[in-house]
């Protein structure tokens, strides 16, 4: 006779039940797996992409830091599992700073369960996302690089992209050895200081004289060591949202141009080098020079006649002119090979400027005259400071470099050490006696010469008239000389402090005079007792 069926206790019934929901459980965990071991295992591969090895320090010559990766995360998101897209993706925008349209087409067409949010996200925009309460929000572990000077290193440091790689200045030109496994700090040849300083005082002039632009290089003319490099406008690097004239144009290594009268310092090495004039030899200035149909003039009204020496210092086109005509195309052309100015300057930043000069077919009498005064040939900044450390430290090349190597590194003898001496001597008078005056900084013995040059018409005919680039080129102390220091103007305009004039010795003179005069204490440049001296002595 068949039992009736039992029912189940109550007991029995809380043994299913509790069954069944370990059942549901493991079953969730399983479907997690195969969330995590398939469509998070693909998806790894492409977080993988973004996964990067921490870059070297960068720091200054005296142990400053200048830029290191910091911890930062990637967000991603899965969209499916939001309740209401579009305000997900408000949300994430407003705490982020992505784009909303970017962020709902890619919620809306998502072909992986993972839509990038924001890369590199610093800890407080992390937390505004944490306090939003969204669901199916994941963090990967970022780098982000981080420089503390801002925009005082932005044109020299430049910057690298989200995946760690240098995109400009010395990220990219020094790129491999920053990403070497465990590699040590790279130290620079960059001086904070001076960087400060010069960076400060450059964009104090810019503003003043309203220059397009402007920049400085300051240079150890026996090391080749750059101790400060300025651009400006520049730009912030930890946050790349360039405002107003913002710019990422390095103008000191990156542009050319014809510098002017800056040249005359060239042409007169050349000069004392071969012997074709003397200080003391007297040239006819009058009011023109004719070379064929073409007619050389001066800035200024000049006297009828000028030593050498006066020529230089008071910045005679037609002097020189005279003088380089003296030396021929020929053997200007090589002087000016062998000062590494007809080539592109080779050095740890990749942003390098190809210079523009005659071919030897149109190298002539009027090109050689004109290139004499600095007009016909067009060079980056940093290639002029190299020539120029020759002329007044002996003679010897030196290669400009931003590592640190404080060792003396003059290379081969490209001119006669007297020759250098004598250029120092004329140097010093220009600041003496000459249109460099405003440079001459007491106790210090500044060596330099002015450049006024006409900028170029856009279409490449003639000149800009009363179209100005400006620069000065120092050395000091001149009688023995440790650094260079090299400024320009782009375009400056007359103000107050120079008496409404665009010349060199009114802009740019001061401009190099406060830099010498704020830098030589700090670099332990010795102060030369004032003595009383003749005015106008050689």
């Amino acid at each position: 006779m068949k039992q009736p069926a039992q029912t189940p206790t109550i007991y029995q019934r809380r043994i299913v039940i509790g069954a069944a929901l370990c059942v549901c459980a493991f079953a969730l965990v399983g479907v997690r797996l195969v969330d995590v071991t398939l469509f998070r295992g693909r998806q790894a591969a492409n977080f993988a992409e973004h996964d990067v090895a921490a870059r070297a320090d960068l720091v200054d010559r005296n142990g400053e830091l200048l830029a290191r990766d910091l911890p930062v995360v990637d967000l991603y998101a899965r969209p499916h599992v939001f309740e209401d897209r579009d305000e997900a993706a408000h949300e994430l925008a407003d705490a982020t700073g992505a784009d909303y349209g970017r962020l709902i087409g890619g919620f809306d067409n998502a072909k992986s369960p993972y839509v990038l949010i924001a890369r590199q996200l610093t800890p407080d925009v992390q937390d505004k996302v944490m306090h939003l309460g969204l669901p199916g929000l994941e963090f990967e572990p970022d780098t982000k690089r981080y420089y503390p000077h801002g925009r005082t290193t932005s044109h020299v440091l430049g910057v690298t992209d989200p995946d760690g790689n240098g995109q400009s200045g010395l990220e990219r030109g020094l790129d491999a050895r920053m990403r070497e496994a465990n590699a040590a700090p790279v130290i620079t040849s960059l001086d904070m200081r001076v960087q400060y300083i010069l960076d400060s005082e450059v964009e104090r002039a810019r503003q003043v004289f309203r220059a397009i632009r402007a920049g400085g290089i300051v240079m150890n003319c026996n090391t080749g060591e750059v101790l400060a490099i300025s651009s400006a406008p520049n730009f912030d690097p930890n946050y790349r949202h360039f405002v107003g004239d913002d710019s990422d144009h390095n103008t000191m290594a990156g542009d050319r141009y014809e510098l002017g009268s800056v040249f005359k310092v060239l042409s007169f090495a050349l000069a004392m080098e071969d012997h074709t004039t003397t200080p003391d030899e007297v040239f006819r200035i009058g009011n023109g020079f004719k070379i064929g149909k073409y007619t050389i003039h001066e800035a200024e009204a000049m006297p009828a006649t000028y030593t050498a020496r006066e020529v230089l210092a008071h910045s005679s086109n037609i002097g020189t002119a005279q003088i380089a005509l003296r030396s021929g195309g020929t053997r200007q052309r090589e002087f000016l090979d062998s000062l590494g100015l007809l080539h592109m300057l080779d050095s740890e930043l990749p942003e390098r400027a190809r210079p523009l000069f005659p071919s030897k077919a149109n190298w002539g009498e009027i090109a050689t005259a004109t290139i004499g005064f600095g007009h016909g040939v067009a060079v980056a900044p940093l290639a002029y400071v190299a020539a120029a450390a020759i002329v007044v430290n002996g003679g010897r090349r030196v290669q400009p470099t931003f590592l640190r190597h404080p060792e003396d590194a003059r290379g081969e003898q490209v001119l006669k050490p007297e020759t250098s001496a004598k250029m120092r001597e004329l140097l010093r008078y220009v600041v003496t006696d000459g249109t460099g005056r405003k440079a001459d900084i007491p106790g210090y013995e500044v060596g330099g010469k002015t450049g006024s040059a006409e900028k170029p018409r856009e279409d490449g005919h003639g000149y800009q008239s009363h179209v100005l680039v400006t620069s000065f080129f120092a050395a000091f102390p001149i009688s023995d000389p440790q650094y260079i220091v090299f400024v320009l103007l782009d375009t400056p305009h007359g103000a107050p402090e120079s008496g409404g004039g665009i010349l060199a010795g009114t802009t740019a003179a001061p401009l190099a005079g406060r830099v010498i005069s704020r830098i030589a204490p700090i670099l332990g440049v010795a102060q030369k007792p004032l003595t009383v001296a003749a005015r106008g002595a050689p």
